[in-house]
This record gives structure tokens, C-alpha cells and sequence, in this order.
């Protein structure tokens, strides 16, 4: 075995990892592809339509980023290199608009193919533009369309790299970021068997490493003391990161079994996401409160599979047509909860009569200014706050006739 592969086995090995706690069953991780993916489309469309603004703040690029940083560990501070900073007039995408519409252009080439060569070229046109500030940060935004292409980039994973393989690149550079993505995609071929062929796997190796908690050498001597003190307090505050998602998840279930459980009182038919069947709430399993799997509702197979990763849904009795879509959102954004709810509501073929956000209490200011966005104007969107639902399901259950019992306990965003 080598070097490499013993140390990608301990990454596999090591459960507070994050090729555990965010590659592999963190399941905001496939939501976000198709609302990153929808994303970048509305910023190429506001700067080519005039609206884009000349600020990150309360552009749509803002809502893209916050849709990637919260991904975990390892896209944390990948905002950063985007925030308008007015004194340097970096990035030059705010106040120039050759510059913006370049970027526009960049990212609408990105979207429009998925050819290795033809992507390349587009990089390599943006970089020659030279726009000031603008450098290989926008390889996060690249990874969530083509994830088997391009890896994430950060300050942390391009530690692990030069510490890995005994290099020595530079952090702004293009070019030092394409030479890293032909070696990583090189030695993840060469693994047996690879991490995965969607390279956030291999990112997520080179972050633990870049960040302390997975130390290259196995030999407990070859490494300083001091070295292994802050391994292991970066350990530390993972298991800390780890129990406080696990609280997360906790409240997010707890609020997908009452959703299910009132539902089937209500005699809907269920079904719960498909990366959350298997879950278990108090010893009873959400896949025995469900369907088996999502019915043909006769839509687009792209979109078909984003709806089936949508919290909970109540169909029809016969399972035909859903009647209410219910997005669960404990600390995951808001904006891409209802990005997901809106794809299923353009189907005509499986449009529901009612869509909801769930949310915590103190995220309800949050709800009312993503609802007040342009781009959802005249979306039929109700909400409904955690405490509500856990109040006053049973209630619902015992009295309620039909789906439209929970409109009781939801509310809309108040009137400007």
C-alpha cells in the first residue's frame, strides 16, 4: 500500500471525517447542485438584464455563495475572495462592466457545456482578462456544476496539497490551480479503489490534511509537538462541529417524523425524502410512514430528482398528484428550499395546492426577506414555524379532515 493510499484509508476510516460529516451523508450536499446550478443562472440574467447591482450584498452571486458555504468545513470562507471591497476595487466585477459581463459571459459558458476542452479554454480566456481580485476562489462555484472536473480550492486544501505532494503552489494563481487539479485528478485515478469520481471527495482529504486533523506521516515522532497540539485541537473543535450538527439533524427529523406522521392522519400518502428514508425519529423508521419511492408525476427526469430530495411530500391518496410540499430548513438556506419548491411547482403535471418552508422561529425575518426577493415575486409559499408544528400536531391529527388542516398553522410573508 502506498503512502497515499494509507493515508486516503484513514480518512475513509476516520467517521468525523468529512468525507463522512459532508461528502457522503451530508444530504444538503446533493441539494445544493441544482440550486447553485439555478443560482448562477439568475446572476447571469441580472447582469445581462442591468439589475445585478454594484455590491455583493443583495446580488444574486450573494445567494450562490451562501448556497456553497454552507456545505460544511470545507467551503468556510468561500465568500470570502467574492465581498466588494471598496478601497482595493477588488474583484472588479462590481463597478466594471466589461469586467461583469465577461464573468456573466464565463459563467454561461460554464453552464451551456460540459466538455472538458471547452471548459478549460473558458478558464483560460477568463484568467488572460486578468480582472483584478478575480482568481481560482471561482472554482467553488465551477465545482457545483461539474464536480468530476474541477475540485474546490481554498487556502486550506491548497495546504494539504503542497504538504502531500511535497509542493509549493501559490494561492491566486489559475494556472498553479490547474496544475493542482491534473495532479489531484491523477493520484485520485491511481488509489485503489479512487475516493469517488466527483472530486469534492478528494478536496476534502486535502482539506483534513491542509487543516491539521489528518497528519501526512504515520510516524507519531516524525511529527513536532506542537504540530500534534494543533492536530489536536482542530480534532476537538470537529467533534464539537460534529455533536452540534448531529443536535441539527436531530431537530430537522424530529420535524420530517411530524410532518409524516400528520400527514398519513390527514390520509395523504407520504413520501420523505429519498436520502432520509432510511433515518430513524424514536425508534420508528421514516420509511414505514412513506412511500417506497416517488411516483411518476410526469416530470422532467432532471426534475423528478431534485423533487425526491424535497423533506417531505403529501400526495393524493392514489399517490398521483402531491397537494403539499414541505421544505425543512434548520440552518441549510432558505433561498435554495425555495428554489426546490418552485421546481416542482412549475410542473403542471404534478402542481401541488400547497407549498411550505418549516423553519425555526428565529429564522422567520430571515423567510420574509428571501420571500421579498424580485425573482419570487407572486410565489404561493407559506410557512410554517417549528414551534407551531410541534404544538399543535396532534391536534391536526386528531381533528384535521384533510391536507388543508395545516394551513391553521402557517403563515405568508406580511404585506409591504
Amino acid at each position: 500500500m502506498s503512502d497515499l493510499d494509507a493515508l486516503a484509508d484513514r480518512y475513509r476510516r476516520d467517521p468525523e471525517s468529512v468525507y463522512h460529516t459532508w461528502f457522503l451523508h451530508d444530504g444538503n450536499r446533493l441539494k445544493a447542485f441544482r440550486s447553485i446550478r439555478r443560482g448562477v443562472e439568475e446572476v447571469v440574467r441580472a447582469v445581462r438584464g442591468g439589475t445585478f447591482g454594484n455590491d455583493y450584498k443583495g446580488s444574486p452571486l450573494e445567494t450562490v455563495l451562501e448556497s456553497v458555504t454552507e456545505q460544511k468545513q470545507v467551503f468556510q470562507g468561500a465568500a470570502h475572495a467574492f465581498y466588494w471591497k471598496p478601497k482595493l476595487r477588488i474583484p472588479d466585477i462590481y463597478e466594471n462592466d466589461e469586467h461583469k459581463r465577461a464573468f456573466a459571459d464565463f459563467l454561461d459558458g460554464c453552464l451551456s457545456t460540459a466538455d472538458e476542452g471547452r471548459l478549460l479554454d473558458l478558464v483560460f480566456a477568463l484568467d488572460r482578462r486578468k480582472i483584478k481580485g478575480l482568481g481560482p476562489a471561482v472554482a467553488n462555484v465551477l465545482y457545483f456544476l461539474h464536480p468530476t472536473l474541477f475540485p474546490p480550492f481554498n487556502t486550506a486544501i491548497l495546504r494539504g496539497f503542497n504538504a502531500v505532494f511535497a509542493d509549493a503552489k501559490k494561492l491566486g494563481s489559475w494556472a498553479a490551480y490547474l496544475e493542482m487539479r491534473e495532479t489531484v485528478r491523477g493520484a485520485n485515478a491511481r488509489l485503489a479503489p479512487p475516493l469517488s469520481t466527483d472530486l469534492g471527495a478528494f478536496a476534502g482529504l486535502l482539506f483534513e490534511v491542509g487543516v491539521g486533523r489528518l497528519v501526512v506521516s504515520d510516524t507519531a515522532v516524525a511529527v513536532l509537538a506542537e504540530e500534534r497540539a494543533a492536530a489536536d485541537k482542530v480534532a476537538r473543535k470537529r467533534h464539537q462541529e460534529v455533536e452540534a450538527d448531529k443536535r441539527e439533524e436531530g431537530d430537522h427529523l424530529r420535524m420530517q417524523y411530524l410532518l409524516a406522521k400528520t400527514g398519513r392522519a390527514l390520509g395523504c400518502a407520504v413520501h420523505v425524502a429519498a436520502n432520509d428514508r432510511r433515518r430513524v425519529f424514536e425508534g420508528v423508521s421514516l420509511s414505514t410512514l412513506g412511500l417506497d419511492a416517488l411516483p411518476d408525476l410526469g416530470l422532467p427526469a432532471e426534475v423528478a430528482q431534485t423533487v425526491s430530495l424535497i423533506d417531505v411530500l403529501w400526495l393524493d391518496p392514489a399517490g398521483g398528484r402531491v397537494v403539499c410540499g414541505f421544505e425543512v430548513e434548520k440552518s441549510t438556506s432558505i433561498y435554495s428550499g425555495i428554489l426546490r419548491l418552485l421546481d416542482l411547482a412549475s410542473s403542471a403535471a404534478a402542481r401541488p395546492d400547497q407549498l411550505y418552508l418549516v423553519a425555526p422561529d428565529t429564522r422567520e425575518r430571515e423567510i420574509h426577506a428571501q420571500l421579498a426577493r424580485p425573482s419570487f415575486a407572486g410565489a404561493d409559499l407559506h410557512y410554517i414555524l417549528f414551534s407551531d408544528l410541534s404544538d399543535h400536531c396532534d391536534g391536526m391529527c386528531r381533528f384535521g379532515q384533510d391536507h388543508r388542516a395545516v394551513l391553521k398553522i402557517a403563515r405568508r410573508r406580511p404585506a409591504e
